[in-house]
């Protein structure tokens, strides 16, 4: 027999019943009934119930270990009583007669409980990673993360995609976010980036003639973290293609995408093809560029209606509506507790009517209303008796994200929000630029290497705020999956594109030396995308924390509390890189102290 196991802790089933079997695995659980004691014994595969009965050496000495303790365990398969089958366990229908044990690891006192969701803060859940893991929720996790990304692979092979490695120590380049910095021994003074994402790298192995490349590719931003994002690194499905428009891009995706959470969505629909939301649409319909569309409602700009209203709320300001049907029944409970829902997100109250069965509108601003401001409102609404609207007033972007978390929450507590699904869109056509509202500086708006829709013409005649990208965002549940784009392939244009951003040609020649080399050597036109695996695997999970899905995640300081990184360097390291630290720079006093 196998030193420590001839069977895993899952496999067991009533038909190995007489069976000598040698398990290996953490002791999980331990019931005493009058003196018979009862072992859950885990492993990776399963759980299965141990029995040592009073007097044998099993009962001795698993009565005197700890939870988690690693033992292996001789014993014979036998089958439970009726009464004691447990159904939702695959190994119910059996438990093992322990004749003999040997510890192979045992276990101190625990930080938290292993078997039990006790509400342990996450700090002390990260320091004992390799304990949370042990948990079912994480493993599970872990073992989804798994097996997506190795259907993954599986699928993009199969839809002709070859699969490279692209390097790890890079140089700096604007992508958005700050680099991870890395000193170089042997070229003193000077340092590599850890890559934020292989976007260049990809780029050139479409202008070395490989058509179709993907790659689990891991990626290090130095940015704050979120719900949905982690600090530090993540891993991404980076693709590129040659030859190469838009929809070509969508397709294979696309197929990857509802295959892809079909699979592993347990039961959830998914309905293709994909809308295609231009993102002015997106912004002014959902309040952002990541609609979630399980929410059955959709904001409308009335900011016309009210430009030269008395009503000084609304006169002049950006005003967004949001009608909800099947609402003007609702308790004032239901409408004071989604105005204090604004206030949380930083609204100072939510102005609101209803539709009386007669037509009319009552509510806390219906006196302001003018006779034409109602029929208006009413013809541009689509109004009917059962309606509720509310209204957010203001600056555009603080409309929008006021109304944004409005529109999904109205339609949670109205019931017209769809669970058990999973909603995807396409948003497209992207602004190329933004401005600075402090500086008025025009900016890239996403990723500079984008090619701009309308060329090199639309860079030379058009207001830069007016050029739009052949950009696009994928989106699922209100999930920012990932951005792409068609590349910018040409020089010339791409110069241009980087002048109008306040980059000079000799600083775009040397920041980009290598892209502007290549693609002045054949570069054909070429695009890509890079879905987030995190989120994918947080979305299939129903995870509302990607950490959730991260073996050994760093925590929201970017710190790995487990390995105590970052760390201070030794003074003889830092020599030998050519380093010298100073001291942070003492914070400004307040002037007005």
């Amino acid at each position: 027999m196998h030193r420590y196991r001839s069977h895993t802790c899952g496999e067991l089933r009533a038909s190995d019943v007489g069976t000598d079997v040698r398990l290996s695995g953490w002791l999980h659980n331990r019931r005493d009934l009058g003196g018979i004691l009862f072992i859950d014994l885990r492993d990776h595969y399963g759980l299965v119930q141990l029995v040592a009965r009073p007097g044998t050496p099993g009962n001795e000495a698993l009565a005197k270990l700890t939870k988690e303790t690693v033992v292996r365990i001789d014993g014979k398969v036998s089958a439970r009583g009726t009464e004691n089958v447990n159904p939702d366990l695959p190994t119910g229908e059996i438990e093992i007669e322990v004749s003999d044990v040997e510890v192979l690891g045992e276990a101190g006192p625990l930080p938290f409980t292993i078997n039990a969701e006790d509400g342990v803060n996450e700090e002390r859940r990260l320091e004992y990673r390799f304990l949370d893991l042990r948990r079912e929720r994480m493993h599970r996790n872990i073992m989804l993360r798994s097996a997506v990304i190795a259907s993954i692979r599986s699928k993009m092979v199969a839809l002709g995609f070859n699969e490279m490695a692209t390097p790890i120590l890079t140089a700096t380049s604007p992508e958005g976010a700050r680099d991870f910095v890395v000193p170089s021994r042997l070229n003193p003074g000077k340092f590599y980036a850890l890559p934020q994402a292989p976007q260049q790298f990809k780029q050139l192995l479409m202008i070395s003639g490989f058509d179709r490349y993907f790659q689990i590719a891991p990626c290090f931003r130095d940015e704050d973290a979120r719900a949905d994002r982690s600090p530090g690194e993540f891993y991404q499905l980076d693709v590129e293609m040659s030859f190469v428009e838009q929809e070509d891009v969508f397709q294979p995706i696309e197929k990857l995408m509802t295959e892809l959470f079909e699979e592993f969505g347990n039961g959830r629909h998914v309905t293709s093809p994909f809308p295609r939301i231009p993102f002015r649409e997106s912004m002014l319909k959902y309040g952002n560029d990541k609609p979630d569309l399980r929410a059955k409602l959709e904001l409308v700009d009335i900011s016309d209606v009210f430009a030269d209203s008395g009503f000084k709320a609304f006169a002049g300001k950006h005003v967004r509506a949001l009608p909800v049907p099947d609402t003007a029944g609702q308790s004032r409970k239901f409408f004071d507790g989604l105005g204090d829902y604004a206030v949380q997100h930083g609204a100072k109250g939510l102005a609101w009517v209803r539709v009386g069965e007669d037509g009319t509108l009552a509510g806390p601003i219906a006196k302001f209303l003018t006779e034409t401001d109602v029929k208006t409102l009413t013809e541009r609404l689509s109004l009917v008796p059962g309606h509720a609207v509310f209204f957010g007033a203001g600056e555009f972007d603080e409309v929008s994200k006021i109304m944004s978390a409005v529109r999904v929450e109205a339609a949670k507590r109205a019931g017209h929000f769809e669970e058990g699904v999973f909603r995807f869109c396409w948003v497209v056509d992207f602004p190329m630029y933004e401005k600075d509202e402090e500086t008025g500086k025009i900016d890239f708006s996403h990723n500079p290497f984008s090619m701009p829709q309308g060329g090199l013409k639309d860079l030379e005649e058009k207001d830069p705020l007016d050029i739009l990208a052949w950009q696009y965002d994928i989106v699922c549940n209100g999930i920012e999956l990932s951005s792409g784009a068609i590349r910018n392939h040409e020089p010339e244009l791409m110069i241009k594109a980087f002048e109008i951003a306040g980059y000079d040609r000799e600083t775009v020649e040397k920041e980009f030396a290598g892209m502007l080399k290549a693609f002045r050597l054949g570069a054909p036109p070429h695009g890509g995308i890079a879905p987030g695996v995190d989120r994918i695997v947080m979305l299939l999970a129903d995870e509302p924390n990607i950490r959730e899905t991260i073996a050994f995640p760093l925590n929201g300081n970017a710190q790995d509390l487990m390995m105590g990184a970052p760390t201070v360097l030794e003074e003889a390291r830092l020599r030998e890189l050519n380093i010298q630290l100073r001291k942070p720079a003492a914070p400004a006093k307040d002037a007005q102290k």
